[in-house]
């Protein structure tokens, strides 16, 4: 027996329009079957009722660490990140394309020069995209060309500008994918131990470092490591972001030391020379008399110039890391780094937290005056006059102008550009005499620049 066929939904559709039936229902019940026939299609299109409502259709966010003795997992984790990282190694330009990129740069280049810079057109700068291949694509964009669009009345840009701008790009890029390869926990930060190891084995490829003894390598290590956690880890957590490692200056200062002809001055400002480092660690030597490794609060009393008051010494041996009441050079180089840099929101920090004795998070009268009679003290163990505490208070609060009149906050501070000078004025003899006299150096200076003339 056939199968009856169905009726197709156009002749039922038909058949109804032609025979229309009055509807008694409410609105409610109305917007009631609409809504269950919107629910019931809506489920079948998705999948119908029988598809997995449970958690297992949330999409996955979180992919926990190999733990410690997933051996296996962890060799799996490091081996496909390596390969990862090779494969975005192999995106960059390198020299041969680099020196290909130049040639076209030079060959498409529009006159007249301007100055001694050969410029391009933005026709010529898309002509010489098309041809310089995939790799140098993201380079030539509308959105690169005004960044480098400065001033020129034809429109153009300068081609030395933008192939810094790219070599800038690729050297970043490098450097992130070498600094990924230490990042053992694969979380885009690097613990002191994974910047400890990317140092040690970038020292052979730094010719200004050639002349260190490798028995100094670890002492050298220490010391430059310790600038970037200092200054990239103010919460002190113990791991910086590779992100923020690229975005600070330390990284070029280190990498400057690949210029064999570097001057003896750049080498000289530079923390991570080798001139440098053996300066501050031979300080620390110096300082240790009793040769035991370590510096008691009576040997760092005669770090700089002997000035610092003991009272602030006090407080450093109170906060910071001691072993046995005595300084690492660890700590030794914490120190060091917050008093060359007073001016640097991070060694503000430092010495805020000593200045902040009752931990309040503000400095007022009692703190400022129980620091300055130390120094008072001093100036009359020097025998000169001492200073009324109640002028240096006034201003002190005139330099910095706190939002609130009695306490200074470390963003206060930070906020006044004065920080170096009221933070010497209360921890050093040295720096509040140079404050107090301030106006007779400055004109020994002009006299001095004067005569020379």
């Amino acid at each position: 027996m056939a199968k009856e066929q169905q009726p197709h939904w156009s002749d039922i559709l038909k058949r109804r329009l032609a025979n229309p039936k009055k509807d008694e229902r409410s609105d409610e019940e109305k917007k009631a079957e609409e809504t269950e026939l919107f629910t019931k299609y809506y489920t079948e299109w998705k999948g119908g009722k029988d598809k997995d409502k449970s958690y297992k259709n949330i999409p996955r966010f979180y992919y926990r660490l190999p733990a410690e003795d997933e051996i296996l997992l962890q060799k799996l984790r490091e081996e496909s990140r390596a390969v990862f990282l090779q494969r975005k190694s192999r995106e960059l330009l390198d020299n041969e394309e680099l020196q290909n990129l130049w040639f076209l740069l030079d060959k498409h280049q529009v006159p007249p020069v301007s100055g001694e810079e050969a410029m391009i057109s933005y026709e010529a700068y898309l002509q010489v995209g098309e041809r310089a291949g995939p790799k140098c694509k993201k380079f030539f964009t509308a959105r690169v060309y005004a960044k480098l669009l400065h001033n020129d009345p034809y429109g153009r840009i300068s081609i030395m500008q933008f192939f810094n701008y790219v070599m800038r790009k690729v050297w970043l890029h490098q450097t992130r994918i070498g600094l990924s390869l230490y990042d053992v926990a694969g979380q885009g930060y690097l613990r002191e131990s994974d910047l400890e190891n990317y140092i040690l084995e970038l020292i052979p490829t730094l010719p200004q470092l050639d002349g260190l003894e490798k028995s100094f390598y670890s002492f050298y290590v220490c010391t430059a490591v310790r600038k970037f956690f200092f200054f990239l880890d103010p919460l002190r957590t113990g791991k910086i972001k590779i992100q923020d490692i690229l975005a600070c200056s330390f990284l070029d200062d280190l990498l400057e030391l690949r210029d064999e002809e570097l001057s003896k001055e750049s080498q000289e400002s530079n923390w991570f020379s080798a001139p440098s480092a053996l300066r501050v660690y031979g300080q620390y030597l110096n300082l240790d008399k009793d040769h035991n490794g370590m510096l008691s609060k009576e040997e760092l009393s005669r770090y700089g110039t002997a000035t610092l008051t003991s009272v602030f010494l006090d407080r450093v041996f109170q906060e910071y890391l001691t072993y046995d009441g005595e300084m690492d050079y660890k700590t030794y180089l914490d120190f060091v780094l917050a008093l060359e840099n007073r001016k640097e929101p991070a060694a503000l920090q430092y010495i805020f937290k000593l200045l902040d004795m009752e931990n309040q998070g503000y400095l007022n009268v009692f703190s400022l005056n129980y620091f300055f009679r130390a120094i008072q003290e001093q100036m009359k163990l020097h025998g000169q006059e001492p200073v009324s505490f109640q002028d240096v208070k006034d201003e002190i609060f005139d330099m910095v102008k706190p939002k609130d009149p009695y306490k200074i906050t470390l963003q206060d501070l930070v906020n006044s550009c004065q920080g170096d000078t009221v933070t010497s004025i209360l921890i050093d003899l040295n720096g509040f005499w140079t404050y107090e006299n301030r106006e007779v150096l400055v004109a020994n200076d002009n006299d001095n620049m004067s005569a020379g003339r």
